[in-house]
């Protein structure tokens, strides 16, 4: 399955990872898609409760739905277990963000029939389709290729 497939199939997103720091890539991606997309996000770390008044989860297993995609923002290192409970929730996707590789989490989320992508970033690829993507990585709101000058 393509990437533009997985998003358009996709209707519910956990980021497990999910941080309340502003400058974490995590916090941003959960911003850009709590506004910009149509999906349920819902958060996990085990370490904080909620972000901004929304509920955060210590883990998938404690989500009050199985989501279609995880999102992962977890070190190299942790990325097996996140799968064993992404396979034990029926996600359909995981999705390793930019600079995560796993070679044999990949084999082994493909083997248990899930869909794999790697070293992309969710909130990019989903504004690559959409039409947000900006070089700055947000939406300008400019639709031509010239800038505008300020008066």
């Amino acid at each position: 399955m393509t990437v533009r497939q997985i998003l358009q199939k996709t209707t519910s997103v956990a980021i497990v990872g999910a941080s309340k720091n502003p400058s974490r890539a995590s916090y941003f991606v959960n911003k850009y898609l709590s506004s910009t997309s149509t999906y349920d996000i819902y958060l996990v770390n085990p370490t904080i409760t909620e972000i901004e008044g929304i509920p955060v989860y210590p883990t998938l297993a404690d989500l009050p739905v199985k989501p279609d995609l995880v999102d992962v923002f977890r070190k190299h290192d942790d990325l097996p277990a996140v799968l064993t409970e992404a396979i034990a929730v029926q996600a359909k996707t995981i999705w390793l963000q930019l600079g995560l590789v796993h070679d044999e989490v990949a084999r082994d989320a493909e083997h248990a029939g899930m869909s794999v992508v790697m070293d992309k970033c969710l909130k990019i690829e989903h504004a690559r389709f959409h039409g947000g993507l900006h070089l700055a990585g947000f939406d300008t709101g400019v639709i031509d290729s010239r800038r505008r000058l300020a008066l």
